[in-house]
């Protein structure tokens, strides 16, 4: 993966977000789909992300030309309906959730110790943040500092009801004390890992055929103390129907510390390809991952 920074907000300005809040409230959410298609999707097909879905189709998967650029079509149309949806539900929808592997973050939830959720950017994330909360263990998301005051408002509106604490990632790496001061607390962290979001470390492994650089940081939180992880993904499955898969990750929790690291890595990369390979249209990374020149 290329040395990546964290950088994006979500596309619009304030008013735009609240507009789109008040419209859901009373419109059919598949019009705002379609809306979304035209004006917002359709413009982008000349942008670099189409390009780069585009070949993650053809070179990744091997597809033809033209059925590459109809799959890099369709996962913009769907990235649109995976934000409409985080709006919809600071609107008040609710999404039907199907459940795979629960069982793993109730064992988690039940036990003293803090624990460590690894995500990234397929699917739609957030929608587990509503969803996978336990009463007795607080739930820090990091999320990026940048993002647009309306969606941090709102998100933050949705949290206080759910045991959801909101950590920034900021320049100075004070996001790091945030987060070793939530573990020892016994508490639940979410860390998305397919993204360079603090130090450039990297872990180098073969991602869908090809060599990518995944950041070390997140395996690095899990190793250092000897916690528990799990992969969690968020699938769209219809227009208002999203399912989770729960995945723990296995390592030595005794063996030296580069190869914990390395094993943590391998049981993410293997997850997320397995999750891929299911959905392929909800990979939302538009930038050159795999550093093709």
């Amino acid at each position: 993966m290329a040395e990546k920074k964290w950088e994006g907000t979500t596309y619009g300005n304030g008013l735009m977000h609240r507009w789109l809040i008040r419209l859901l409230r009373i419109i059919d959410i598949r019009v705002i789909y379609v809306l979304a298609y035209l004006f917002a999707v359709t413009p982008t097909l000349t942008k670099p992300g189409f390009k780069h879905a585009y070949r993650f189709f053809h070179d990744r998967f091997g597809y033809s030309k033209l059925r590459s650029l109809w799959l890099a079509y369709k996962n913009h149309c769907l990235f649109a309906q995976a934000v409409i949806d985080k709006f919809a539900m600071y609107a008040g929808h609710h999404f039907d959730i199907e459940l795979e592997g629960y069982d793993h973050f109730l064992e988690l939830a039940a036990k003293p110790e803090g624990f460590v959720q690894l995500s990234s950017h397929v699917g739609n994330y957030e929608i587990a943040g509503y969803s996978l909360v336990a009463e007795t263990k607080r739930f820090n998301a990091l999320v990026y500092s940048g993002e647009k005051e309306e969606v941090m408002s709102n998100r933050q509106k949705l949290f206080d009801h759910a045991n959801i604490n909101m950590i920034p990632i900021k320049g100075d790496m004070s996001h790091l004390f945030e987060i070793n001061a939530a573990l020892a607390n016994g508490e639940t962290v979410s860390i998305p890992a397919d993204r360079i979001w603090g130090a450039h470390k990297a872990v180098r492994k073969t991602f869908l055929g090809r060599e990518a650089n995944l950041p070390a940081g997140p395996f690095q939180v899990v190793a250092s103390r000897g916690l528990d992880a799990l992969v969690v993904h968020v699938m769209k499955t219809g227009t208002k129907r999203y399912k989770i898969y729960v995945t723990p990750l296995q390592y030595d929790k005794n063996a030296p510390r580069n190869r914990q690291i390395d094993e943590l890595a391998d049981g993410y990369v293997r997850e997320l390809e397995r999750i891929i390979r299911q959905y392929p249209t909800q990979w939302y990374n538009y930038f050159d991952f795999w550093n093709q020149k």
